[in-house]
């Protein structure tokens, strides 16, 4: 229940529009990739595309595991749990994928993640969620 001063993020899948949805989780895609990228360019590494791409999909997997897992188009934008869940997930099982795959898994690099993706991916999420409680108190006001 939302009460007149604290507007809400829907919180159900009836009230998620689809564009939503796809915004929230291009956003999330988008995020990831540019991760890499930073990545990628901090240590130096060639072949931009290919690369970053290479070095995105074990945490794109990931989010995509943890969007189903966690049912996360019910509440696209939703810090919690949908937004933690994700992140958390995304660190873990594409450090999995990593490892799985032969690829660079050290603590410095887990740390990095954690704290880019946590900046990331929870941080459009508090930023759309603010943003919709402001617009609703601003009709609330008129």
């Amino acid at each position: 229940m939302t009460s007149p001063h604290r507007p809400s993020v829907p919180t159900t899948a009836a009230k998620v529009s689809a564009a939503t949805v796809i915004g929230a989780a291009a956003a999330d895609a988008l995020l990831i990739l540019v991760f890499a990228a930073l990545g990628r360019e901090a240590h130096e590494r060639g072949d931009v595309i290919s690369g970053v791409l290479l070095t995105a999909w074990p945490f794109l997997a990931g989010a995509a595991i943890m969007w189903l897992m966690m049912l996360a188009w019910k509440a696209p934008f939703s810090p919690w749990p949908a937004g933690v869940g994700v992140w958390l997930g995304t660190v873990a099982i594409g450090m999995l994928l990593r490892a799985l795959t032969n690829q660079t898994v050290v603590v410095t690099f887990i740390i990095v993640a954690l704290v880019t993706l946590g900046v990331f991916l929870l941080g459009h999420r508090f930023a759309v969620t603010a943003y919709i409680r402001l617009r609703a108190r601003q009709r609330q006001m008129h």
